[in-house]
């Protein structure tokens, strides 16, 4: 199958690219899937097409606030940010600055007194008023702990049993449910290559032995075109598929 659907269907592809069946390709089942493994979890390392922006919600348990972190699923390959708290016992004040920008905006639009220009100007106003005096909560998402901790004195009540958080957040693609992923270009020709390495390593150990009929293995060979075409590969996620990097201003 030329356009591979699953981690089997890409399998036999790549050794159809080395040349299965007219080619004996000496790598081992177990072998081929930790290739595999390892080609994928790099695509979804660096390819932009691997993941996937999302919003996450979560409802803060007492165990949360005892363990002053927030559990996050293995999906999840970067968090952020993540929007400002609000307790769901706090209602709107009356007097509030922005309530009261709000009621006179709608009035002068009503009235034609004031325009989209000013109403504009006025909630970047209000988003640097909010950003000074309330600022953005500040949290820390440990990967390989699957947790995300958020900076804040819990017994002070910045966070409430039954409040929600929300988060912005990274997510890898399931190649189970989406199988176009298999059929991912630069993941065909690095998986082909990363097998292809792996063959050359078996292959080296026999090095210099002479097969029936003068045939001579070449593993040294097979390894180093190989480890030509990884390194290449590579490259060219990191250049062409990576998303940039979000850099910070202040």
């Amino acid at each position: 199958m030329a356009n591979p659907t699953s981690r089997d269907t890409l399998i036999d592809y790549c050794k159809r690219r080395l040349g299965e069946p007219v080619i004996e390709i000496n790598v081992d089942v177990d072998q081929l899937e930790d290739r595999v493994d390892e080609a994928l979890q790099y695509y979804q390392e660096f390819h932009s097409e691997a993941t996937f922006r999302t919003f996450l919600k979560h409802q803060i348990t007492s165990d949360d606030i005892t363990n002053k972190y927030v559990p996050i699923s293995s999906d999840v390959i970067s968090v952020t940010k993540m929007f400002a708290l609000t307790s769901g016992s706090i209602n709107k004040n009356f007097f509030d600055i922005k309530y009261q920008m709000h009621l006179n905006d709608i009035a002068d639009l009503h009235s034609y007194i004031g325009d989209l220009a000013y109403y504009e100007q006025m909630q970047q106003y209000l988003a640097l008023l909010d950003m000074k005096l309330t600022g953005t909560p500040q949290v820390d998402f440990v990967r390989n702990q699957n947790r995300l901790y958020i900076h804040g004195d819990f017994n002070d009540g910045d966070l409430l049993v039954n409040d929600y958080i929300v988060v912005e957040a990274y997510s890898i693609v399931d190649p189970s449910t989406h199988t176009k992923i298999w059929n991912d270009m630069w993941l065909k020709e690095y998986t082909t290559a990363l097998i292809k390495q792996q063959w050359g390593a078996n292959l080296i150990k026999f090095e210099g032995m002479q097969l029936p009929g003068g045939v001579m293995l070449n593993g040294r060979q097979i390894f180093d075109d190989a480890t030509q075409d990884i390194e290449r590969l590579r490259e060219k996620i990191r250049t062409d598929h990576e998303l940039p990097i979000d850099f910070f201003v202040g």
